[in-house]
C-alpha cells in the first residue's frame, strides 16, 4: 500500500471511532441529564430494571455528577482504558438487564437499539488505541 492509501485508511478508522464515540456519547449524555431534570424517572429505572427501591432525588443527583465526569472524560478520550471499559460494562448492563423486553419484543423494539449501541462501545474499548480524534493526548 502507497503511503496516501495508509494515510486515508487511518484517517477514515479516525473518523469512524470519533463518530462511534460521539454516538455513544450523545446516548449517555442524555441518560445523564436525566437524573439530572427528572430524577424520579431515575429511581423507577433502578426499581424496575435492577431491583433496587428507596432511591432519592438526592440519590439520582449524586450518581448523575458521577457519571457526568465519566461520560465527559470519556468523549474526551481520557484514560481510555477506564472510561472505554466502565462505559462498556455499563451499558451492557443496562443492555442485560432488559432481557424481559426482549422476551416480548414486538411490543419492545426500542429495546433493541441497546445491542447495536453495546457492539460500538465494545469496537470503541478494543480501537481504543486507534481512537485519537479530538482526545485529550
Amino acid at each position: 500500500m502507497s503511503n496516501s492509501t495508509n494515510f486515508d485508511m487511518n484517517s477514515r478508522l479516525q473518523w469512524s471511532l470519533f463518530s462511534l464515540r460521539l454516538g455513544v456519547f450523545i446516548v449517555m449524555i442524555m441518560w445523564t441529564l436525566d437524573k439530572f431534570v427528572n430524577p424520579g424517572h431515575s429511581a423507577r429505572i433502578f426499581e424496575h430494571f435492577y431491583g433496587i427501591s428507596g432511591s432519592t432525588d438526592m440519590i439520582a443527583y449524586i450518581l448523575g455528577a458521577i457519571q457526568m465526569l465519566l461520560v465527559v472524560a470519556f468523549m474526551a478520550g481520557i484514560k481510555k482504558r477506564i472510561t472505554y471499559g466502565i462505559i462498556f460494562v455499563m451499558h451492557g448492563m443496562s443492555t442485560l438487564s432488559s432481557y424481559n423486553q426482549y422476551l416480548d419484543g414486538f411490543n419492545n423494539l426500542l429495546f433493541f437499539t441497546a445491542w447495536p449501541m453495546w457492539a460500538a462501545c465494545f469496537a470503541l474499548y478494543l480501537l481504543r488505541d486507534q481512537d485519537v480524534k479530538f482526545t485529550v493526548k
